[in-house]
């Protein structure tokens, strides 16, 4: 038998920041580019058609559904009657360069079906020394032999592959998964605001709990950070492709989208979250600048930013590799059960 199709899903609303990197690194180990659009407006499409491998689907959804367009691509892959194995990949993932050369990547692909692959998850930046990463402390489930197995996604932050129990894992090494994320560090505070806000309306988590979670990337200790190695995108460079600048924006999707909210919401629904950094007048005078000038107010009292600041002072020991003392621990378990009794 032959070695499988590699086949990579990814879900795209509004990427041109970064989908062209990511179309040229993925056609070099992807045989299949299956790219599910979800009606972008900033050119995505346009960028994904020049591809060969790519074959564009569109995701007609208005809304944020996640099982539902992880299953779009697992249906359109299934669709490639060949044995194949899925990496779903969202557009700021990078598999390092070294993967082609790899012997993991052999591994890989005679991997037997209902296989699932697991990767390290590396969180890269930029920084003055150039490119630099730590390593988020879960592996994620990306790739899949496929058998046929039924997808089941969760809401949000769902496993992308069928997955299930006592399947076989095999984690490389050697290769591992780049997420480029906090490349543009404004964009990703953009996205966790509205991650936050999604939450808050969706789930029973409190405003706390959602800031602790959302900002673990923001304050990783400096001992956990690393400079990326050249290995990992050398292979990339040498094929003439840019691993290195960042494409910045004046704002950003989440941020139209956020302003939505607060008009159909009122901002006060918000005033916990740890979204009020933001000038939002400003942004819906740029975003809109065709109706009359309108101030969104910050609605939080004296104490809901009182308590914002404890939180961003305090964040730190609630970060990815954090290791807080006892005494520490106890002061801001009881803090929390203070701030409850407030409403928090």
């Amino acid at each position: 038998m032959g070695k499988p199709l590699v086949i990579c899903l990814t879900p795209v609303k509004d990427e041109a920041w970064i989908l062209e990197r990511f179309l040229k690194c993925a056609s070099t180990w992807a045989d299949h580019i299956i790219v599910a659009d979800q009606q972008s407006k900033d050119g995505s499409k346009e960028i994904a058609r020049r591809f060969p491998k790519v074959r564009l689907i569109e995701n007609s959804s208005e809304a944020f559904n996640e099982p539902d367009r992880q299953q779009l691509l697992i249906s359109e892959a299934r669709k490639i009657p060949d044995p194949k194995i899925l990496m779903a990949l969202d557009a700021d993932e990078f598999f390092t360069s070294n993967l082609l050369g790899s012997p993991e990547w052999e591994t890989i692909l005679r991997s037997p079906p209902g296989s699932v692959i697991r990767f390290h998850w590396l969180e890269v930046f930029a920084d003055t020394r150039g490119l630099c990463y730590f390593r988020f402390p879960w592996d994620p489930p990306i790739g899949f032999v496929d058998d046929g197995t039924e997808h089941k996604g969760l809401a949000i932050h769902s496993v992308r592959i069928p997955w299930k129990a006592g399947a076989t894992t095999i984690t490389p090494t050697q290769i591992k998964l780049m997420h480029y994320c906090l490349l543009d560090r404004d964009r990703f505070k953009s996205r966790i605001g509205w991650y936050q806000c999604y939450e808050y309306l969706n789930t029973k988590k409190s405003a706390i709990r959602l800031y602790r979670f959302y900002h673990q990337d923001l304050f990783v200790a400096p001992d956990a950070i690393k400079p990326v190695p050249a290995e990992w995108v050398q292979g990339y460079e040498e094929s003439g492709i840019d691993m290195s600048s960042v494409q910045r924006q004046a704002a950003y999707r989440w941020d139209r989208e956020m302003l939505q909210l607060f008009e159909k919401h009122g901002t006060a629904r918000f005033k916990r979250l740890g979204i009020w950094d933001t000038n939002w007048t400003e942004l819906h005078q740029q975003l809109y600048p065709q109706e009359l000038a309108k101030k969104v107010d910050d609605p939080r009292s004296l104490l809901d930013r009182a308590v914002h600041k404890w939180l961003r002072l305090t964040q730190p020991d609630f970060c990815h590799y954090a290791t807080p003392g006892v005494g520490r621990s106890l002061l801001y378990r009881s803090v929390d059960k203070v701030l409850q009794l407030f409403g928090w």
